[in-house]
């Protein structure tokens, strides 16, 4: 973004690449995936590099709001500098922080998820899936990540770039407004389970195995991780496959 400015350049989009998409090896793929969306559709955008820092989400979900209220003052202060108007963020915690909880603290931005880019590129021709990897005869299930489903109503997005597959979607028993969470939410990812008879990640899986899909697709970076502890538990790594929809959107259109 820096350079962009120095140059006297405006991005058309900024992307919030979040933490798990700086730090986490396997989230970087999906980072890097989103950038070669954005690149191949010849979409204008910058990213804020090392003036980015987490949003406060798994501040304020642990409680502590003071904590929230200052990373979220410090981000707002410098999109501002930058006049952003318009956000892409690959992770539905980042997504959900910036559209529904910056306002109230002055910071008033037009925030879209990776998957709503996603449809929307495909619903104006920009992106179909040719020339790539073939899902053909391949069965796909999508987990719902909390912050994109019941806490924002998305739904339809992520399944756009699904649906536009040669592939066989189905669905889970526990989907779309009755999702079940990954078991990450809520700052849960960052402690160890309370006592109990299953841990929900494995209770996810269950789920996911009963439908006996090659792909799991989903749209979080803590799903991602979750959903593949979870296959790894019942070392199924070979045969089920844990995909974010950026992943293979890549894929099939062969970016």
């Amino acid at each position: 973004m820096a350079e962009l400015v120095a140059k006297g350049e405006e991005p058309e989009i900024l992307f919030w690449v979040g933490c798990a998409g700086s730090f986490d090896e396997r989230a970087q793929k999906i980072t890097r995936d989103i950038c070669k969306i954005l690149q191949h559709v010849g979409i204008k955008f910058a990213v804020l590099g090392t003036e980015e820092s987490c949003t406060g989400d798994p501040a304020k979900r642990a409680g502590n709001e003071f904590l929230f209220q200052m990373q979220a003052m410090t981000n707002i202060q410098i999109l501002d500098g930058y006049n952003i108007s318009k956000i892409v963020t690959g992770c539905p915690h980042c997504f959900n922080t910036i559209k529904n909880e910056y306002p109230g603290l002055g910071g008033n931005y037009e925030v879209i998820h990776h998957s709503q880019l996603i449809q929307q590129l495909i619903d104006e021709g920009k992106l179909k899936a040719e020339g790539g990897e073939s899902f053909k005869g391949k069965k796909i299930t999508f987990h719902d990540p909390c912050y994109l489903g019941r806490g924002n109503n998305v739904y339809e997005a992520p399944r756009a770039a699904l649906e536009i597959l040669d592939a066989e979607l189905v669905e889970m028993k526990r989907c779309k407004s009755n999702g079940l969470c990954c078991g990450a939410g809520g700052a849960q990812m960052f402690k160890e389970p309370e006592k109990g008879i299953k841990d929900i990640n494995i209770e996810r899986i269950d789920e996911v195995l009963d439908l006996n899909p090659n792909i799991v697709a989903a749209g979080c970076p803590f799903c991602m991780t979750m959903l593949s502890d979870g296959i790894k538990n019942y070392n199924k790594e070979d045969e089920v496959k844990v995909l974010d929809i950026a992943e293979i959107t890549v894929r099939a259109n062969g970016l």
